[in-house]
């Protein structure tokens, strides 16, 4: 399985990048800065937009998709 990027995500979860923003309480340059790079966001920041756009850190970076049971 190919991993997912934070753009993808955040299209696939129907958000555009001012809502993620102000939802997150980050600039939206934030915002576009980490969906290019995401190795350095900040872990809280990670599983906020994990919550939000309803997919695991592990899909996003190692391309894992984890069952709940």
């Amino acid at each position: 399985m190919t991993q997912i990027t934070l753009e993808a995500a955040r299209v696939n979860a129907g958000y555009t990048m001012r809502e993620v923003a102000t939802i997150t309480g980050v600039h939206h340059q934030t915002v576009s800065k980490y969906e290019k790079d995401s190795s350095k966001i900040p872990f809280d920041l990670m599983n906020s937009l994990c919550e939000l756009y309803k997919i695991s850190k592990d899909e996003i970076f190692f391309g894992k998709v984890v069952r709940k049971k």
